[in-house]
């Protein structure tokens, strides 16, 4: 690999910011001070620039117990994101999985994999995701049997792919959808007169959130967790 090329993808640098610096003389290789960006640099060499080791990131998988009041996006005006709640280098390279509204709470998986992002959000390979539902109206046992058909939301052509809804309390329910349309979870309940107070998602796929892992806080996936996620 070039050097300069390597510098960008240890860095975040633009490819003619790594040359530049390089220029200056603020890179060394195995102590060697090196001036040519295109200098070859292999798995074994030790790269240092301006004090610092430089060192390859891999691709990464996050979870996060997402508070409320943190936007899934990488950067907003208005509201803190949920990257503010991160200590990690090359930030600006993550992405969520999905999103979750602004008061909803609970798992929330970011990286930098693409691939791996879309396999999860895609349509077509339905992967389950659970939320805990509270509602402002207690929820009648007739919404088991209108989820499980599948709801007509407002503005949609088709109705909803069939949804499993446990009930826990009068005003409380577990609910499992197989695809994520916009504000899918509050737009059915509506759909059958009710208004979600409370959502919080408690699983995707197989991985469930953990509870050790506190709001606010995040951790890399296992790669038993992983697994559970590509099976």
């Amino acid at each position: 690999m070039r050097l300069d090329k390597f510098i960008c993808d240890c860095t975040g640098l633009t490819r003619s910011q790594a040359g530049k610096s390089v220029r200056q003389g603020l890179v060394t290789i195995n102590g060697e001070q090196i001036k040519q960006a295109a200098r070859q640099v292999s798995d074994t060499d030790t790269v240092v620039m301006d004090g610092n080791e430089l060192q390859l990131v891999g691709l990464r998988y996050f979870m996060l117990h997402k508070p409320a009041g943190f936007l899934c996006a990488n950067d907003d005006p208005d509201h803190q994101t949920v990257f503010t709640l991160l200590d990690e280098p090359l930030i600006e390279r993550l992405h969520t999985v999905g999103r979750l509204d602004l008061d909803t709470t609970g798992l929330l998986l970011l990286t930098d994999d693409g691939q791996w992002s879309h396999r999860l959000t895609s349509p077509k390979h339905h992967v389950p995701k659970t939320y805990r539902v509270w509602t402002a109206d207690p929820i009648p046992t007739e919404a088991i049997r209108q989820f499980a058909e599948g709801i007509m939301l407002r503005g949609e052509k088709d109705p909803t792919k069939p949804a499993e809804l446990t009930l826990v309390a009068e005003n409380e329910a577990l609910l499992t959808i197989h695809e994520g349309r916009y504000h899918q979870v509050k737009r059915m309940f509506a759909a059958i007169g009710n208004k979600v107070e409370q959502l919080h998602r408690e699983r995707i796929g197989g991985l469930q959130l953990p509870d050790d892992l506190a709001e606010g806080e995040y951790r890399m996936l296992t790669s038993v967790e992983l697994k559970m996620l590509n099976s």
